[in-house]
């Protein structure tokens, strides 16, 4: 997803860094998939990298693992980009989100997902998706581990884990921009404006036109806007 902004981060002075989190992409999965331990796989590939403080991209379930991982390093963060998240204790789950969590369900959804239904699930989302995109997103569903990682990663996302964070966000005190899809219907753009409120300073931008998978849909807008505020964080 990140590959058609990356040269818009190394543009504005900065080395840019995707990871495949454990069972997606082209890592193998590292049982359990659970959020924790996600968390856990972004604090291990900092350190190994040897990175400093960080301007930390994040979207979807990224900015649940990432936030988390940033409110418990802030020593390891010096800037934020949100998109098309949330990080609410009172928050709720979509309903494809809501079947996974549910037992027998989830199994049955993950055990039968093919590479053709994902696809036309991305595609409703995210019609310009092409052929290459999807057969990346199909890695997180590839093998039994990576199947089972799915479960585990929505079943441990109880959203009341998040009331030990709240305030957290404002208190790191890094600059921060929000970009979303002006039709997200998984992120309705609503929580765009609650992290705008619960973070001073920060700036919101809607991309008209695009949805939950803002990146895919608008990689030239979204790569302009990350370009410009990440140059301005090292102008800063």
């Amino acid at each position: 997803m990140w590959q058609g902004v990356m040269s818009s981060v190394a543009a504005a002075g900065w080395r840019a860094v995707a990871p495949d989190l454990p069972g997606f992409g082209d890592s193998p999965a590292d049982p359990p998939g659970t959020w924790e331990r996600q968390v856990e796989a972004v604090d291990r590939l900092h350190s190994g990298l040897g990175l400093g403080p960080v301007a930390l991209v994040v979207h979807d379930w990224g900015g649940l693992i990432g936030l988390r991982w940033a409110c418990d390093h802030p020593e390891k963060v010096c800037a934020l980009v949100i998109s098309s998240a949330g990080f609410f204790s009172d928050g709720r789950w979509h309903g494809m989100a809501r079947a996974l969590r549910t037992e027998g369900t989830g199994e049955e959804l993950v055990d039968g997902m093919t590479r053709e239904a994902l696809g036309e699930v991305l595609r409703q989302a995210s019609p310009a998706m092409d052929d290459e995109s999807v057969d990346e997103y199909w890695k997180a569903f590839s093998d039994p581990d990576s199947r089972r990682g799915q479960l585990e990663l929505y079943r441990s996302g109880d959203f009341e884990k998040l009331r030990a964070y709240e305030g957290r966000l404002a208190a790191l005190g890094v600059p921060t921009k929000i970009i979303w899809g002006e039709d997200d219907p998984f992120a309705p753009v609503a929580g765009a404006h609650r992290f705008q409120d619960e973070i001073p300073g920060s700036e919101l931008v809607v991309i008209q036109g695009t949805g939950h998978f803002v990146v895919e849909d608008d990689p030239e807008r979204y790569g302009a806007e990350l370009g410009r505020f990440l140059g301005g964080v090292l102008g800063a």
